[in-house]
C-alpha cells in the first residue's frame, strides 16, 4: 500500500479511529478524507454501499480484497462510519450523515463534510452541525480554520464564532495558548471584542510572540485599554520587546502616556522603524531630536579618538545607531561625521554609519569601498548593499579578485554580488 493510505489502512486493520490517524491535527482528518479516496481505488469493497428502496441505509461488504494480514475481519461501526463519511460517492456520504449524530469522536469528519462539494452532503452535514453544542465544537477550532480556506468553508466558521463569543472564558483560554497559529489569533480577536484578557497581558502576548499579526493586534488593543494606573505593566513588555514592530508600538504610545521624554533613549534603537516613532513623539512634545543626534555622533567620535574600549557598556557606545538617526533627519552637511564613524572600533556604528550615508543619499564609492574588506561581515553587507546601484563602476578585476577562495565568506559573496549588479555575473567563475 502507498504511504498516501497509511491512515486508511490502519482504520481497516482495525486500529481504533483516534490510533489510526497518529495524531489529532486537524490536517490528520483532512488527509484521512483523502487516504479512503485512494484507498477505494485498490479496495473498493471495504468501503459501504447504499441499500435499501431510498438508497439511505448503508450496506457493508465483509469481504475486503486488502491482503489477509492487512485486513481486519470485523470493524467498528465508528470505522465503518469514518469510512462512509469520507467515501467517493457522494450519496453514501449523506446517508452515513444520518448516524452520526451521538458519535462524537466523528464530529471532525462531520466538520470536513460542511464544506462538501456536493450541496446536498453540504446542507445535510451544516444542519447536523448547527446541533452540536458549542463547548464541543471549540476544541476543534483547528479544523475548522484550517476548512474555512475552502471556498464552501465559511459556514462551520460562522458557528464556531458564535460559540466562542458566548462560551465561559476557561473555555476559550486553551485556544489562546494553543499551538496553531491561526487558532491563536481567531481566539484573540473575539477574546479582545468580549474584553476578556487584561490590557497587560495583551502586551505580554505581543512581545513574546514571533507572529507578525498577533504582535499587532495585541499591541494595539493594550494600548487602547491602558489605564494610568497600570501603564508601567502595558508600556514595560512593549517597550523591551524584540520584536520592532512592538517596541515602536509602544514608543508611539509613550505620547498618549504623556511621558515624551522617554521616548529619547529609543532614538538610537537599532530598528528604523522604532527610530522613526522615537522621533515623532519628540517633536510632538516640541523637541527636535537633530541635536540629539549630532551630540550622540560627537560622543561616538570622541569616544574612538580617546581609544576607549569598544566593549565597554557605558556612555556613547550604548547607542551605535546614532548615526543611522542623523543620517535619517540631518542633512548633507552632516556627511562628514558620518565618514569619519566608518573608522569606529565597533562594529555596529560602521554599520549604522554606512546606513545614514546611504539615507543622506551620500555615498561614494571610492571612499566605502575598503569596507567590503571589513573584518565584520555585518560591515562588509551594508557596504555592499550602499554599492550596489554604482557597481558598474568598479574595475571587473578588482572585484574577481576578491572571489577567491582565500577571502572570506561575506567579501566573496559581496564581491559576486556586485558583478552580477555591474552584468559581469555570466563571465564570473565563482
Amino acid at each position: 500500500m502507498s504511504s498516501d493510505c497509511e491512515a486508511a489502512e490502519r482504520l481497516a486493520r482495525g486500529i481504533p479511529l483516534g490510533e489510526a490517524l497518529g495524531t489529532s491535527s486537524a490536517a490528520a482528518w483532512v488527509a484521512l478524507d483523502l487516504d479512503v479516496r485512494h484507498l477505494s481505488r485498490r479496495a473498493p469493497g471495504l468501503l459501504p454501499r447504499r441499500a435499501g428502496a431510498d438508497g439511505r441505509r448503508l450496506r457493508w461488504d465483509r469481504d475486503c480484497p486488502l491482503p489477509a494480514a492487512r485486513r481486519s475481519p470485523t470493524l467498528s461501526q465508528e470505522s465503518l462510519l469514518a469510512f462512509a463519511l469520507c467515501h467517493p460517492d457522494g450519496r453514501v456520504r449523506e446517508a452515513a450523515l444520518e448516524q452520526v449524530p451521538g458519535m462524537s469522536a466523528l464530529l471532525p469528519l462531520l466538520i470536513v463534510r460542511c464544506a462538501d462539494w456536493a450541496r446536498p452532503v453540504r446542507d445535510r452535514a451544516r444542519t447536523l452541525l448547527s446541533a452540536v453544542p458549542g463547548r464541543e465544537l471549540i476544541p476543534l477550532a483547528e479544523l475548522v480554520l484550517l476548512m474555512a480556506r475552502r471556498t464552501q468553508g465559511a459556514f462551520a466558521l460562522e458557528v464556531l464564532d458564535r460559540a466562542v463569543r458566548e462560551a465561559p472564558a476557561a473555555d476559550i483560554e486553551t485556544l489562546l495558548v494553543g499551538k496553531d497559529r491561526a487558532t491563536r489569533r481567531f481566539a484573540h480577536r473575539i477574546a479582545i471584542d468580549r474584553g476578556l484578557p487584561s490590557p497587560a497581558r495583551l502586551a505580554r502576548v505581543a512581545a513574546a510572540s514571533d507572529d507578525a499579526a498577533l504582535q499587532n493586534l495585541c499591541a494595539e488593543a493594550a494600548i487602547a485599554g491602558m489605564r494610568e494606573e497600570a501603564r508601567d505593566e502595558v508600556l514595560g513588555p512593549l517597550l523591551t520587546a524584540r520584536a520592532p514592530r512592538v517596541r515602536s508600538a509602544g514608543v508611539t504610545a509613550l505620547r498618549r502616556a504623556g511621558l515624551h521624554g522617554e521616548a529619547r533613549a529609543f532614538l538610537a534603537d537599532r530598528s528604523g522603524v522604532v527610530r522613526a516613532c522615537a522621533r515623532y513623539v519628540l517633536r510632538q512634545d516640541g523637541v527636535d531630536p537633530l541635536p540629539l543626534y549630532r551630540s550622540m555622533c560627537a560622543d561616538l567620535r570622541r569616544s574612538m579618538d580617546d581609544g576607549r574600549d569598544p566593549s565597554v557598556t557605558a556612555g556613547p557606545l550604548t547607542a551605535p545607531a546614532a548615526p543611522a538617526g542623523l543620517g535619517e533627519c540631518g542633512s548633507r552637511t552632516d556627511a562628514e561625521t558620518l565618514w569619519s564613524l566608518l573608522a569606529h572600533p565597533l562594529p555596529a556604528v560602521r554599520v549604522h554609519s554606512v546606513v545614514g550615508l546611504r539615507a543622506l543619499d551620500a555615498v561614494d564609492r571610492e571612499r566605502l569601498a575598503p569596507l567590503l574588506d571589513d573584518p565584520s561581515s555585518a560591515v562588509v553587507r551594508a557596504a555592499t548593499r550602499a554599492l550596489l546601484p554604482d557597481a558598474a563602476g568598479f574595475p571587473e578585476d578588482w572585484l574577481r579578485i576578491r572571489t577567491a577562495q582565500d577571502r572570506p565568506r561575506a567579501v566573496r559573496v559581496a564581491a559576486r554580488r556586485l558583478l552580477r549588479a555591474a552584468g559581469l555575473h555570466r563571465r564570473s567563475t565563482c
